[in-house]
Parts: structure tokens; sequence; C-alpha cells
């Protein structure tokens, strides 16, 4: 709390307070009477003497709040006081409608719009603007010929060179307790923004990201250590330039929209003094108006390649099984069902068939089953047959010191199963029936103690029909097979992936983000024929590239849009939308009834269709409906 001084110009507004503190505990730290030609010079010194406040009355108080910089609360006389005054007024006068003339600044009184009416006089106001136009204000009123004169010392004195009736400009205790209620409040809320200013300096002082504040103009007023750190350059050297000399990507259209226009926000990547940053841009917007704007920089990290023990199974090209099942989204019955039969074949020895769309966790799930089986404590090697030729294939899978070697004792995952050339499927036949490793001269090599994982992108039996894959090798593959399920049809899991790759992505920028239901239904309603990986990529966009915090429908169907045009939401099954020469029309007409059947009502009809009012709005401007 603040130390409150009060200064006036008579002893009975002493007393008045002296009352009025018997009542409450006021934090006053001084009451004095001064005269006005002292009142700047005993101001000081109650500031020198740590008043944070000063209460006063008039002249006096204008004269402290011209010449210091302290908050001054002025004692303002009410309605009720100056009821009392009037009606002294017209006792002295006895007579009709007298003409009564008050005499001080404007911030004296109260509203007396109305006082003529219920008190049947006739009031001039003489209102000066500043303390040496007072005695003028008050010859003024003598010239005017009032019958009776109100104000304080100089409008009584003047009064009475002239001969003119006066009342003093006395008030009760009820303004000197509004005096000292307001000057509370004051300091009430002086203590707030000094605690909240604390609290802000100390979260500068401490945040792990670099801060700069901006002014109105866009200049730098402040920043904190971490910035310093990041510019290679003391807060001196910066403050008051503008921001554009110190960051020079920010000159620019994009950063003017959130400075003059308020734009949510305003992201980019920055290189200064040979450090990578993500910068975001946010206007301080108080009551529509932007007073300035927050520049905050995260330093980029560096992915940094640990190596990592493996309980001491071997690595080949940098592979090793570091998969569990608690690792894979499993919140869908599907991948439940999935899960169980993949925990069951890990108990076998028998190859294992993983199929699943792009993008799936095929490689994860045989991860998971080498370490949650009988060869766990053996090397896990995972390689792909795609785009190699017979010989090249032979010596990275059956040569002396192909994977089939490499993983002796622990499992070899073979990707895309549906590239191998023939003769390599008779060899891999041989390995896993017989245990046996074939040369390329048909010779065998015993002891190849290897499990057998596979993959293919789509059913090996269309390639047994085309003659293109051994029926027996197809046969001995088919018989432990677990299928992923894609993403769209475990939605418990999709809903889980999104949330996670948008709270890990902001996290990672220093940013933050949130789905709006509508946003969430229209990503849950996708097909993502890309699985997790188009699911990540997407969410990685989304966030870089986001304007607003609430990321709603409309931003999420037109980056969609953007980056997979090929690509449809999931169809209904009445309405199947092969392109867009026919979808346009079908979802405007869509549209269009609705509105007609609801009575051109927006908000319903947006709640009928399951979209938002933007969304709506949107579409009825694309399709030329408004």
């Amino acid at each position: 709390m603040g130390k409150i001084a009060l200064l006036v110009s008579r002893e009975e507004m002493i007393y008045q307070a002296h009352n009025i503190l018997q009542e409450k505990k006021h934090e006053i730290g001084e009451m004095r009477v001064i005269k006005t030609e002292d009142a700047v010079s005993e101001a000081r010194q109650s500031i020198a003497n740590g008043a944070s406040i000063i209460i006063a009355r008039g002249l006096q108080a204008s004269l402290i709040k011209q010449y210091t910089d302290i908050p001054v609360v002025e004692i303002v006389i009410t309605a009720q006081e100056m009821a009392l005054l009037v009606s002294k007024a017209k006792q002295i006068l006895k007579k009709d409608n007298p003409v009564l003339g008050v005499v001080g600044f404007k911030n004296m009184f109260c509203d007396m719009s109305y006082f003529d009416i219920i008190y049947g006089i006739e009031m001039r106001t003489y209102f000066a603007e500043k303390g040496d136009l007072l005695e003028d204000m008050a010859r003024q009123a003598v010239r005017d010929n009032v019958d009776l004169i109100i104000g304080g010392d100089t409008a009584v004195g003047i009064a009475g060179e002239t001969g003119i009736p006066s009342l003093f400009l006395s008030n009760t205790e009820d303004s000197m307790r509004n005096a000292l209620s307001m000057a509370e409040s004051v300091d009430y809320a002086m203590s707030v923004e000094k605690r909240n200013a604390a609290q802000i300096e100390t979260l500068l002082d401490y945040s792990f990201n670099g801060v700069a504040r901006l002014d109105a103009s866009g200049s730098i007023v402040d920043i904190n250590a971490t910035m310093e750190d990041i510019l290679e350059k003391k807060k001196e050297e910066v403050l008051l330039r503008p921001v554009g000399e110190v960051f020079p990507e920010l000159l620019g259209e994009p950063f003017r929209q959130v400075l003059e226009y308020g734009k949510e926000s305003y992201s980019l990547f920055m290189e200064i003094s040979r450090t990578s940053v993500f910068a975001i841009v946010a206007p301080v917007v108080i009551e529509k108006k932007v007073e300035g704007a927050i520049l905050t920089c995260h330093r980029m990290k560096r992915k940094q390649h640990k190596g990592q023990e493996l309980k001491g199974k071997s690595q080949l090209r940098g592979a090793g099984a570091l998969g569990e099942f608690g690792d894979l989204f499993q919140e869908s019955k599907n991948m439940q069902d999935c899960l169980r039969l993949a925990k069951l074949y890990a108990l076998s020895e028998k190859a294992v068939f993983i199929t699943g769309e792009p993008g799936t966790e095929k490689q994860l799930l045989a991860q998971c089953i080498h370490n949650a089986g009988l060869h766990k404590e053996g090397p896990f090697v995972n390689i792909s047959c795609d785009g190699l030729g017979e010989e090249a294939q032979y010596d990275m899978i059956f040569g002396d010191k192909g994977a089939a070697a490499q993983a002796k004792g622990g499992s070899l995952l073979i990707e895309d199963i549906q590239a191998l050339t023939k003769a390599n499927q008779y060899r891999l036949y041989q390995l896993i029936r017989h245990k046996h490793r074939l040369g390329r001269e048909g010779q065998r090599y015993a002891g190849a103690e290897v499990r057998i994982m596979v993959t293919a992108t789509f059913p090996l039996s269309e390639l047994v029909k085309k003659k293109d894959f051994r029926k027996e090798l197809y046969y001995l593959l088919e018989g432990l097979t677990v299928t992923i399920p894609p993403l769209r049809e475990r939605k418990e899991d999709l809903e889980f992936k999104i949330r996670e790759t948008i709270r890990d992505c902001c996290e990672h920028y220093s940013r933050f983000h949130v789905l709006t239901n509508g946003a969430c239904k229209v990503l849950l309603d996708y097909p993502w024929k890309g699985n997790l990986i188009q699911v990540e990529n997407f969410c990685e966009r989304l966030i870089l590239t986001a304007e607003k915090r609430s990321l709603d429908e409309a931003a999420v169907e037109d980056l969609l849009a953007e980056l997979y045009p090929g690509e449809s939401k999931v169809e209904k099954e009445d309405s199947v939308i092969k392109n867009a020469e026919i979808s346009y029309p079908l979802e405007a007409g869509e549209i269009k009834d609705t509105l007609l059947k609801l009575g051109g009502n927006r908000e319903k009809t947006a709640k009928e269709l399951g979209i938002s009012k933007a969304t709506l709005w949107r579409k009825m401007k694309k399709y030329h409906l408004e």
C-alpha cells in the first residue's frame, strides 16, 4: 500500500478527514493545511517523504497536477453539498429566481445541469481553464451582475471587493469520504500495475525465448536477456530503434498488418547472428486499438543423433529394434484387435506377414514383435527389396555379409516383399522353411537361425494369380498375417495422433494453437491415405502457417485443398462426387435448398449442414449465393 497525503486549504477539511478516519482506517500518511502559492513546493515535500498519491482541491490540485508527476485525487463537491450552498444562497438573497455565479474549475463540481429547474434559480458557471484565469472568471461574474458568487478563496475575495454577497465553496464529509475512497482505489490500481509489471519483468528475465516489446510505431521499447544473447547486443544498443533496423526480415506487409490492423499473429524464420530462430509477432490490443506488439524468438533446436545402447543388439545401417507395443496408438478397437494378434505371433518363431497402407506402423509393429519374442536378445535388421535387381537383392539378403547373416539369432524384416525376384523368393522360402541360406550356385549354408518378417503394399494373392510369386512362399507367409487398419478406420487413434502432433509442433515452435470442434470433425472425416506420415506433415504445415490461435474448419479445409487437391473428403453413401465440376453444383444446391427451407437463417442453416457460420458464409460467397 502506498502513502497518501492530504493537502488542503482549510483546517475544517482536516477535521472532516479525522472524523472519517474514526469510521474507517484509510492509509493516510500525512494531512496538512497549505497555502495556494506554496502548493507545488508542499507537494514536492510530501513526495520526498514517500507520498505516492496526493488528495487536493481546486487551484491547489491543478497546480500540483501541472508541476509534478504524482497522481492527484481531486475533492469534488457532491450534489448534496452543492444543494446546501444553493439553499443558503436563497436564504441570504430572499428573492425569487436569484442569479448565482459559480466560480472555479470544472472538475471541482458535480453535474448541475438541472439545478435551475429543481431549485428555482438561474445558475451561471465560470470555469477557469488554468489557475491564473480564476480571478478573471470571478471578475466576469461581477460584470454579469450575478446576485451571489459561490467559489473558493479567490472568488470570495473578488466578491468582497465589489460588495457582492458570496459563499465559500465548503464541502461536507461526503466529498472528503469520496476522495479518500478514490485515493485508495487509485493506490490499489497502482499496486496491481506494479505487481503485473514485476511479474512481466520476471517472465522476461527468466524466459528461454528472446522477447522484445514494441510500441505502436514499431520501435523497440524493451528486450530481455535472452534476446540480448540472440542479437549479441546490449539492450541500450537497440532501445527506441525501429524494429526493421534490428530485424530486417520484419519489414514488409505481414508485419504492417499486425501493427496497424491487429492481425492476430505473424510467424517467420530468421537468421540472427548465425542463429536460426522461429519468430512470432503478436499485437497488443487494448479496446480494439493496437498499442504495440510482442516479438518472440525461439532458437531452433538441432537434432542430435545420440548413440544408444540396444542391450547387446547389433545394428545394420543404423537400424535397431526400439519399438514396444506401448508405443503404438491403440485407443480404437480395430487396433487393439490387431495388436492382440501381433502379441500372439510374437510367441511363435514362424514368419510374420505384416500388411497395411502406406504410412501405417508396419516397421514399428515388426520391432514390437521382435522385442516381445524369443529372439529379442538378438539383432534386428530391416531392409527393402524395392528398386533392386536380382544380384543386388541376393548380396543384400543372402550374401556372406548380407542381412540374413547379420541378423543371425535375431529378426530380419524384409519390406516390399512383392519386389523380390523369383529366384530370391525360392532362397527366402529355403531360409524360412529349412533354415538354410542358399549360395549363388545352389550350395547350402546351414545354421541360419533368423526369424523373418515381411511387409507388402498390396495382397500377394494378386501376384500368385499372375504367377509372379511362388505359391509355396505365399502359403508360408500367409499363415501369420496381421493387417494394420488405416487411421480413418481408427477414429480414436486418429484424434489422439492429430492432437498429439499439434501439441508437439506448438511446443517445438513455442506457439499456442487450438482446434475448434468443427476443425477436428473435418480432420476426423478426412481419409488420410498417407496415414501417420500424412497426418504428421499436415499438422506441421498447419502450425507453421497458422495466422490465428483458434484453427477453425475453414483454415483446415483450405489447407487440405491446397496440399491434396486430388483427394476428397470421405464421401457420403448417396453423394459420391467424382470431380470438381459436379461437386460444386451439388454442394451449392444443398446449401441453397437448406437456406430456402430455413427462411434464409444462416445460423440455423450452418447448424443443419454441420458447419460453422464462417464456413457457410465462405461457401455462399464461393457459389454466389449471397
